[in-house]
């Protein structure tokens, strides 16, 4: 992609060149943003941030629910040269200020609830504040209401920016193909998250080889996610990817609930659907539910593709997931240091428990767990190793963090601390982190397997492990979140016991199984082990039979 000098052009203001002004780009409830109007908020929004003084390079910090201001305030920030930086809104204040101090915001454009609880922080950092309303589905997000929060509101600023414009003052800088554009912050299982530093073309390239090459986004699509914009994951497939063909995204701005969901689902008829293996369990439950008190069931017949990533997708929850909707699911894995998936299933190929084969584009490796280099020699086929990745898209490094970014990136290589094997027909097969490695009686244990193992009983909703200790030594620890009306009790933690016994090695069964409502969950909807662990140390999880 070395024609790409700037992300607001590549995804939004060539599709004014392609004559799609007047095609839908956003959809929020009952309220249409064309790709014109989105450039025309841009433009604004680009012409006011520059005014207000925020410089090439500087990081805008966006904290906002998923409305269109958001789009507005991520391409206006690119547009200007500036550097994007997204946090979750429903963060802790602690770890919003955290960001505030950790990326030295300029700006920071977010909700006034946020601003209140992080004022301190915006004040020491002197960053320019401007205020989005926190409205629900298909409200009118430029609205305002009194607040004690510093910051210039939306409508002002896109006021401001006009009045600037028509003076002819600027709304935009040049910028190169390798100017730094968007800081994707890592999930923080093992600490707090750290910003993986990328370039515009880093995005393109992802973009060309993965959705449009791979799953294949087109014109006329119609996206939502589960994931929020604020996840690397999402502001690809659910704002980027549509962009870039001129389909349209589809927003709202609620928690993910499956309530939430459904209801997006009902009012956009989406195309493609941006999913996570957990709400899919909770879409099939839902449906369930439906049935048994006689309520009509959902209808996913408009999703030509569910997108999945970030936790293991079960083969016994995928077959389940559809035989009951139809349509494709195409399971696959990226991460922050690469920006998007680069391993996936996709039409026509899908091998379900795989997360399928190499992006093309992408360069993929299986190297021993203490390979020190890209050239060390591979692990053989079926054999487990540690997977490193190849692709334009690897980030230039980890901000303030040169120890961490020697470790994972190698040039042109990112060690990703994925555990993997490929098969002889090229399939890759996720065995979990490197990091999450259990060692049991001198022998290592993947607590995805033991937890891939469990999902297929047909008790089991939910389920992770942990190791915890006891004597001295680590021992597997199964939590499990059950199926409706299942009894619970002696009985049920020893078939579940001996049902992992008879499927794998006698030594990987977990040795406590605890019954919970529900498993914590960490901003990206991933499966909080860290808290798991934390909850044990302070003794706050149950202690399981």
């Amino acid at each position: 992609m070395s024609d790409v000098r700037n992300l607001a052009d590549y995804f939004l203001f060539d599709r004014l060149a392609e004559g799609l002004s007047e095609t839908p780009a956003l959809l929020f409830g009952e309220r249409r943003q064309t790709y014109g109007e989105v450039a025309n908020a841009t433009t604004e929004l680009a012409a006011h941030l520059y005014g207000a003084g925020i410089t090439a390079e500087a990081r805008v910090l966006i904290a906002l629910p998923d409305t269109p201001a958001y789009a507005a305030a991520f391409f206006a920030t690119l547009r200007i040269g500036a550097v994007v930086a997204m946090g979750n809104p429903h963060a802790p204040a602690e770890d919003l200020a955290h960001l505030v101090r950790y990326t030295r915001a300029q700006a920071v454009i977010t909700t006034p609830a946020v601003a209140l609880a992080i004022a301190a922080e915006t004040k020491d950092a002197g960053s320019h504040v401007v205020l989005v309303q926190d409205v629900a589905t298909g409200e009118d997000w430029l609205s305002t209401e009194p607040s004690q929060a510093r910051g210039t509101w939306l409508g002002a600023a896109l006021d401001d920016g006009r009045a600037r414009i028509a003076k002819g003052q600027a709304s935009r800088r040049e910028t190169q193909r390798d100017d730094p554009a968007i800081w994707l912050f890592t999930s923080g299982s093992t600490g707090r998250s750290r910003a993986a530093m990328h370039t515009h073309r880093d995005f393109a390239f992802n973009t060309e080889h993965y959705a449009l090459g791979t799953v294949g986004y087109r014109r006329g699509d119609i996206t939502v996610s589960v994931p929020r914009l604020f996840f690397g994951y999402a502001t690809g497939t659910n704002l980027m990817f549509p962009f870039r063909v001129g389909a349209t995204a589809a927003f709202f701005s609620e928690r993910p609930t499956p309530d939430a969901l459904i209801k997006a689902i009902d009012a956009y008829r989406p195309t493609i659907v941006t999913n996570v293996p957990t709400m899919m369990g909770k879409l099939l439950e839902d449906d369930d539910a439906r049935a048994l008190r006689g309520a009509p069931r959902l209808d996913l017949s408009s999703v030509r593709f569910h997108l999945s990533a970030g936790e293991a997708l079960p083969p016994a929850l995928l077959e389940r997931f559809l035989a009951r909707f139809g349509g494709e699911v195409y399971d696959g894995i990226g991460s922050a240091e690469m920006f998007h998936i680069y391993c996936s299933n996709r039409p026509g190929d899908v091998l379900p428990g795989s997360l399928g084969r190499v992006v093309e584009g992408y360069e993929l490796r299986i190297l021993p767990l203490d390979a020190d280099g890209a050239g060390a020699p591979p692990c053989a086929v079926g054999e487990s190793g540690v997977m490193w990745v190849r692709g334009d898209s690897v980030a230039l490094g980890y901000f303030q963090d040169r120890d961490k970014s020697w470790e994972t990136f190698h040039g042109h290589w990112c060690r990703t601390g994925d555990l993997f094997h490929v098969d002889a027909n090229g399939y890759y097969w996720f065995e979990g982190r490197a990091d999450e490695l259990l060692k049991v009686g001198g022998v290592w244990v993947a607590p995805l397997e033991v937890e891939n193992c469990l999902s297929e009983h047909t008790a089991v909703a939910a389920v992770a492990v942990i190791g915890v200790e006891h004597d001295g030594l680590t021992k597997p620890k199964a939590f499990i979140v059950t199926k409706a009306d299942t009894a619970v009790g002696e009985a049920l933690v020893d078939e579940l016991k001996t049902w992992v016994k008879a499927r794998l090695s006698k030594h990987k069964y977990p040795r406590t199984i605890a019954f919970v409502d529900e498993l914590p969950k960490n901003d990206r909807g991933k499966i909080d082990r860290k808290e798991l662990k934390r909850r044990e140390l302070a003794g706050e999880n149950p202690e399981g039979r």
